[in-house]
């Protein structure tokens, strides 16, 4: 029904690594991985699991390699570590705002370059499950991003834009010019129709106003 299936939507785990499933890391530092995970009825004794290199979670083999374990029982608590790799550090929290299950891998090699997963597993959900994953490269020197090209772009555009908002202003002022001489012409067009009337002796004129001729 139209109803349960939205029920089940709001009720879903979901799972993410963030805006970007991207990092790169310098040979020989420490990278954060992170993962955060939601869910609308809570979550009671759920566990989290962290793997390297591993494309099927569920299926063996190849065994997904490990690299941290932990069991969390409810909100109020915060995780407790079932096992780790010696160079895996928790730094989440789930008894925040955000339910916090990221990691930091200390001193990258560059065989660390690889897939990992961040798995959830939410008992109170029916052991519902979800995952998501981020690509870590490794490198020996971290190259700086050459914006040239960007600054000219901008640049061109800024320049377009000036251009156009001075065209729009000259625009103005030339139309406020002809306007003015126009009027300026309308007004001698006027006067100048006044001044031949009473030369002419039309009707209004002075020669309206000469005495008739004595008898």
């Amino acid at each position: 029904l139209p109803g349960l299936h939205i029920f089940a939507i709001a009720l879903a785990l979901e799972v993410s690594v963030g805006k970007t499933n991207t990092v790169t890391a310098l040979n020989n530092s420490n990278i954060l991985l992170p993962c955060t995970f939601t869910t609308c009825i809570g979550f009671q004794d759920l566990v989290f699991t962290w793997y390297f290199n591993s494309t099927e979670l569920l299926i063996l083999p190849p065994l997904p390699l490990q690299i941290y374990h932990g069991k969390i029982k409810n909100k109020a608590t915060e995780p407790t570590l079932i096992w780790h790799n010696p160079r895996v550090e928790f730094v989440g929290s789930t008894t925040k705002k955000d339910n916090n299950i990221s990691i930091v891998l200390n001193g990258v090699e560059f065989s660390d370059a690889g897939k990992y997963t961040c798995h959830v597993k939410n008992p109170k959900e029916r052991n519902a499950q979800h995952n998501a994953t981020i690509f870590l490269t490794v490198v020996h020197k971290m190259v700086e991003t050459d914006n040239t090209v960007t600054v000219i772009i901008l640049s061109v555009v800024g320049g377009l834009i000036g251009l156009l908002i001075l065209f729009m202003l000259v625009k103005r002022v030339v139309l406020f010019i002809i306007k003015k001489t126009q009027d300026g012409k309308k007004e001698c067009l006027v006067s100048s129709s006044g001044n031949d009337n009473t030369e002419n002796g039309l009707a209004g004129s002075k020669a309206e106003q000469k005495a008739p001729p004595k008898a």
